[in-house]
C-alpha cells in the first residue's frame, strides 16, 4: 500500500504544541473552532494527530517561499 503522506506533492503536516497554539490564536484573535477543519481520516495527517488537535500545513510558495496554514482536526 502507498503511504500518501510521503508523496512529494503532499505538503508537510505537523501537530502544533499547545503552548505555541495559544500564541497563534492570540496573534490572529481567534478561537480554536474558528480555524478551517481537516477530517481525522485524512491520509496526510500525522499518526499522532487526534481530534481537537491543530495541524500546521506548510506548502511551498512561489511568492513567499513557504505558506503556513492551520487546521483543526475533526471526526
Amino acid at each position: 500500500m502507498v503511504d500518501v503522506s510521503q508523496h512529494k506533492l503532499v505538503p508537510e503536516h505537523s501537530v502544533v504544541d499547545e503552548d505555541v497554539l495559544e500564541g497563534i490564536l492570540d496573534e490572529y484573535d481567534i478561537k480554536r473552532t474558528d480555524l478551517p477543519k481537516i477530517k481525522r481520516g485524512d491520509p496526510a495527517l500525522p499518526d499522532d494527530a487526534d481530534t481537537g488537535d491543530v495541524i500546521t500545513v506548510v506548502r511551498d510558495s512561489r511568492t513567499t517561499d513557504r505558506a503556513v496554514a492551520y487546521r483543526l482536526v475533526v471526526d
